[in-house]
């Protein structure tokens, strides 16, 4: 399998740095290139900050984190401390990073490193809102040519919306963002809720995180603890979504996840469906596919995918 080269833009968040951990843990599949930060569940000097704690517990301070986008294109931060706590990663008690955050702005590094990487060989792994993703395509389109492929997690579609009854937090904090990249014509996967609502961090999927006996596995165990508490109330399950791992897992190991090749568009406009994934599931439209839209997870073999690259850290 060729490793694929990845760029993690991202807003830690319990469950982004999750996926984080589990992209270092596994260099056999992906090579991170970096890690962009953006304002999402915290607001930006919070989500560079936890990018870097998250480096430092995988023993992997080389990692270079970059600070970009601290608002969204055109309209004013909504963020999600009601879930993820007021730094976005409570639960544990976390230590300051000692790494330096890079002085580059992180949509000029998702620039640089595209241009400066061979076409299609660079992977864009958004796990929090689009802005760092749309503006660098805008600052600079000569390198949307140069995407291997865009996998985020965003949207959904049967789930409907888990911050409006009709959008998904991702999308909805910055949607103008996503309809830029939805509309880019580059290959599109997208984690919507219909597949990270499948994930749920059941107490046996937790106990096998706690049962690692490593620091890893321990603040992965109460990071779960902290933020299920909110969707375990909210859904009533057995459990929290884990949507943000899911990206990575899909880089790994691609035949977990099943879904359709539809078209995806952005509401941008209407006040009650702002932020919506309008996905032509059942294809009633004529309109062009543009996206990889999944519906379904292998969940036990996502969970035990997890747990055995975690293990490693």
């Amino acid at each position: 399998m060729t490793v694929r080269k990845i760029i993690i833009d991202t807003d830690p968040g319990q469950d982004d740095a999750v996926a984080i951990l589990l992209a270092l843990a596994s260099p056999e599949e992906v090579e991170v290139l970096g890690i962009t930060a953006v304002a999402g569940n915290v607001p930006l000097a919070l989500t560079e900050r936890n990018a870097r704690i998250v480096c430092e517990l995988a023993g992997r301070p080389d990692i270079k984190v970059f600070a970009g986008c601290d608002a969204p294109l055109g309209r004013k931060l909504v963020t999600a401390e009601h879930v993820h706590g007021k730094t976005g990663l409570d639960g544990p008690q976390m230590d300051d990073p000692t790494m330096p955050l890079q002085a580059e702005h992180g949509v000029d590094f998702i620039i640089n490193a595209l241009r400066t990487e061979a076409p299609n060989t660079v992977t864009l792994c958004p796990l929090g809102p689009l802005t760092n993703i749309a503006t660098a395509f805008q600052k600079a389109p000569d390198i949307i040519e140069k995407v291997q492929e865009i996998v985020l997690m965003g949207g959904a579609y049967f789930e409907v919306g888990n911050i409006t009854p009709a959008a998904e937090f991702n999308i909805f904090v910055d949607p103008e963002a996503a309809a830029v990249v939805f509309g880019c014509g580059r290959p599109i996967t997208v984690m919507p809720l219909d597949v990270t609502h499948k994930a749920l961090t059941t107490a046996p999927h937790v106990q096998g995180f706690r049962d690692m006996g490593t620091k890893v596995g321990e603040m992965v165990a109460a990071w779960t603890d902290f933020f299920e508490r909110f969707d375990k109330e909210k859904y009533g399950s057995a459990g929290a979504p884990l949507h943000d791992p899911c990206v990575i897992a899909y880089l790994i190991r691609p035949d977990l996840f099943s879904g359709r090749h539809i078209n995806v568009e952005i509401e941008t406009q209407s006040d009650l469906t702002r932020g919506m994934t309008v996905a032509d599931w059942w294809r009633v439209t004529k309109r062009a596919p543009n996206a990889t839209f999944m519906g379904d997870v292998d969940a036990d073999g996502f969970f035990a995918l997890l747990t055995e690259r975690l293990a490693r850290l």
